[in-house]
């Protein structure tokens, strides 16, 4: 439970916790050494100095103890006083009760060694911290001592802390600089991961400490071999296709040569559909969404434009809600493909889409709705994986697909740092898809 507590104070950035573990050790150490050697120190001193006053004062009350009357008593602590740099009236106002300042942790020193030394004392007044008033009672009347403060404290009495503050806080300076120029290499892998995930090459140098070059070499090596499979998967499915394009355009040309037309309209079905087919999986495989540069558009005119084509088409598509303005990082092409995938799915198994847009503070979001049976919710993340048909109307011999719409626009949604969720449109009753991609 506490440490729950504790967590909701806790700075989240390396930045702030680094700072938290640099501060809060100087911090402690400061008010450590304050309280146990500063204090205790001026304190002894204080108590040194006041001990020292009261024999200047037991000086001038013996003397005028013993005056013979109040006249002697005066002319005695007139010659006397000067040479002590005290200011001693006799008789004087009666008081009685201490005062001082709250803060004035000294001044309570002062005031115990007074009244230690004598028991006579009516009133010790420290109310202004330049000067001491001390009242007693005598046989010639009431005494009144005024002499300057700084004769029982020392007059910096925190000059020592605020040195150590003072430095402490250029130390602090120091260390924050030399702990920013550790954390920016840090802080420029995490940019270079996080751009590589949205389908961005950054470029990128290890620097920094040998645990942070070891991390940095291995994103980099990671890089590499993820780029190297990815084009190795590219040529391989290039060369695939050019395989197997030949033959299919063989089959075309004896079709055209065929004297029965209905056996080969068949035919030319079934070779129609393997064209089909293969193109999918090309398209799925090389995944063209990285390989488009990411730019700076607007995805209000984007999403109008992709509606339009839709309607162009054929589809029954129509622009619902668009929330927010900006601008967001996208491949254009990429998106559009991803959200003619989902428009295509919709009008297949429904009879209308819907096309809304929310532009977020970190996020841009894309809804499909459609008035179709929709996806169990079971089964959506089985939908979204490659090459899979979740009922027969999805068929490819009935009209469906190859089960690869889904998968290629959740890899586009990857690809942006996003992702792709599936639900229950609670506006058409059918699907809803909700493509969000990172701005």
């Amino acid at each position: 439970m506490l440490s729950q507590w504790l967590k909701q104070f806790m700075p989240r950035g390396l930045y702030g916790r680094a700072a938290l573990i640099l501060i809060l050790p100087i911090v402690t150490i400061q008010l450590v050494v304050s309280i146990a050697f500063i204090q205790r120190h001026f304190e002894g001193v204080t108590r040194q100095m006041t001990e020292n006053l009261v024999q200047e004062i037991r000086l001038i009350l013996d003397r005028a103890e013993a005056a013979p009357d109040l006249l002697a008593a005066q002319t005695e602590i007139a010659g006397l006083a000067p040479a002590l740099e005290l200011a001693v009236t006799l008789p004087a106002e009666a008081r009685s009760g201490d005062t001082r300042v709250f803060y004035d942790l000294s001044g309570r020193v002062i005031i115990a060694s007074l009244r230690g030394a004598f028991p006579g004392i009516s009133a010790v007044d420290l109310a202004d911290l330049r000067t001491v008033r001390i009242t007693m009672a005598t046989s010639k009347g009431t005494l009144q001592v005024d002499l300057q403060r700084r004769r029982v404290s020392a007059s910096n009495p925190h000059q020592l802390l605020v040195l150590m503050l003072l430095t402490g806080l250029l130390m602090t300076a120091i260390a924050y600089v030399f702990l920013r120029n550790q954390l920016r290499p840090i802080r420029r892998l995490a940019a270079a991961a996080e751009a590589f995930g949205k389908g961005r090459v950054m470029a990128y140098r290890p620097v920094g400490a040998l645990e942070v070059r070891a991390a940095g070499n291995a994103f980099l090596d990671m890089r590499s071999r993820i780029e190297r499979q990815m084009e190795q998967r590219t040529l391989l499915l290039s060369g695939v296709s050019h395989d197997l394009r030949t033959p299919l355009t063989r089959l075309k040309l004896g079709l055209s040569m065929l004297s029965d037309e209905a056996e080969a309209r068949d035919i030319r079905r079934d070779v129609e559909e393997m064209e089909e087919l293969l193109n999918s999986f090309l398209s799925f495989v090389r995944d063209d969404a990285l390989e488009e540069e990411a730019q700076l558009i607007d995805p209000v005119p984007l999403a109008r434009s992709i509606v339009e084509d839709a309607r162009r088409g054929g589809q029954n598509v129509l622009l619902g809600a668009v929330e927010g303005s900006g601008q967001a990082r996208l491949r254009e092409t990429a998106v559009r493909r991803a959200l003619a995938n989902l428009i295509g799915n919709a009008v297949r198994y429904g009879t209308k889409a819907e096309l809304s847009l929310a532009i977020l503070d970190r996020s841009v979001r894309f809804t499909v709705e459609d008035d179709g049976p929709g996806i169990a919710k079971d089964r959506r993340d089985e939908a979204m994986q490659p090459f899979t048909r979740l009922d027969s109307a999805r068929d490819p011999n009935r009209g469906g697909g190859v089960g690869l719409g889904l998968a290629i626009t959740a890899d586009i949604a990857r690809s942006h740092g996003g992702s792709l969720r599936l639900g229950d449109s609670q506006k058409l009753g059918g699907l809803r898809a909700d493509l969000v991609l990172a701005r």
